[in-house]
């Protein structure tokens, strides 16, 4: 895969906007998380939710000696071009996502569409919090931005999901092997998928077809370790809330609210169960981490729906900043971060942020 030497296509318009971040102590206290379940759809018990729920509230949970992780499945998917394919400079999520919804619509059964891809239309109204039920995967193409992708060349894309309860990786090829053909990019160039692969969580791959072997695990239980600073990279656009209003800086408190409540949800819904954490507690803590410099560059991005027509922003900052205090507790999560994404528009791309 190499970038072509010509000047790339400018069918879109991108704008970025460099902002220095300066120095400011958050402390507002931190909403309690949603704690949804999912009654007769593979989700916890009843009895889950509510100790979850007695944490949210400070309360004291049932006594648990065990590792707090977060589990999910990483897939990468390998194309050939079959025609020349042109990723356009910060669109290639769009790319896909103009037509993902499609295909896998057409690829697979009914139940199976409405639970990846539009999981509120068959589980009821989303939790407390969040405008939707969050879709149970994320995809990773941010890599191909730019790129001109010559006829017999490679490329890939990676797929994170997050459902443990009903296999989907048979379903993600279908999609994915059906949206190749049809053609990606400005010019619909068509590429064909050969083969699937799984991803541990150092990049490790072995072959996979139908059955994939264990999902990879993260930890979240506190680094024994002390942390005074870390740098966070965004590394792909960025858009957080709070207060129901898009936050200009990310700030820590909201930074790791969100984070914290997009990974407690997802695991909640779709893999292991409530955390049996006190939410309250950590957001308290995490009002006290200070950020100490922060370098952004906003991108103005936006793209119109060939459904709707109308025209939405994908935008969001990307860059890096610095945070000092007691971080020990909070370092697993800015990792876990990779993997699910925190902000708005995850599921495309949006929010991959890296540690260091």
């Amino acid at each position: 895969m190499r970038k072509d030497s010509r000047s790339p296509l400018k069918p879109y318009t991108k704008r970025k906007t460099r902002v220095k971040c300066f120095t400011i102590i958050q402390q507002e206290r931190d909403r309690t998380p949603p704690t949804p379940t999912l009654p007769g759809f593979g989700g916890p018990p009843p009895e889950a939710g509510i100790a979850c729920q007695a944490n949210c509230r400070g309360g004291k949970g049932p006594a648990s000696n065990t590792v707090t992780t977060f589990e999910f499945y990483r897939f990468r998917f390998h194309f050939r071009a079959l025609d020349p394919l042109h990723f356009p400079q910060g669109k290639s999520a769009n790319v896909v996502r103009g037509a993902f919804g499609t295909v896998l619509h057409d690829a697979v059964p009914p139940e199976v569409y409405a639970r990846l891809f539009e999981p509120g239309a068959t589980l009821g109204p989303a939790p407390s919090g969040l405008a939707d039920w969050p879709r149970p995967f994320v995809l990773r193409v941010a890599h191909l931005d730019g790129l001109i992708i010559p006829v017999g060349e490679a490329l890939y894309l990676d797929a994170h999901v997050f459902d443990l309860h009903q296999p989907a990786l048979a379903h993600f090829r279908a999609a994915l092997a059906r949206l190749a053909e049809k053609g990606l990019g400005p010019g619909r160039g068509r590429a064909q998928l050969e083969r699937t692969e799984q991803l541990d969580l150092a990049g490790g791959a072995q072959p996979v077809f139908e059955t994939p072997a264990g999902p990879s695990v993260v930890e979240l239980d506190r680094q024994p370790a002390q942390v005074a600073a870390v740098t966070v990279r965004f590394l792909t656009p960025t858009e957080l809330k709070a207060g129901g209003e898009l936050a200009q800086r990310p700030e820590f408190p909201i930074l790791f609210g969100r984070l914290r409540d997009r990974i407690s949800t997802l695991r909640a819904l779709w893999g292991q169960g409530p955390l049996d954490i006190d939410f309250r507690a950590m957001g308290e803590r995490a009002a006290a981490v200070r950020m100490r410099r922060c370098e952004l560059a906003w991108e103005q991005v936006k793209r119109r729906s060939g459904r709707t027509g109308q025209v939405h922003s994908i935008g969001g900052f990307t860059g890096e900043a610095e945070y000092e205090g007691d971080l020990a507790e909070f370092v697993p999560w800015l990792h876990a971060a990779r993997w699910v994404g925190v902000g708005r528009q995850t599921v495309w791309g949006k929010g991959d942020v890296r540690v260091g």
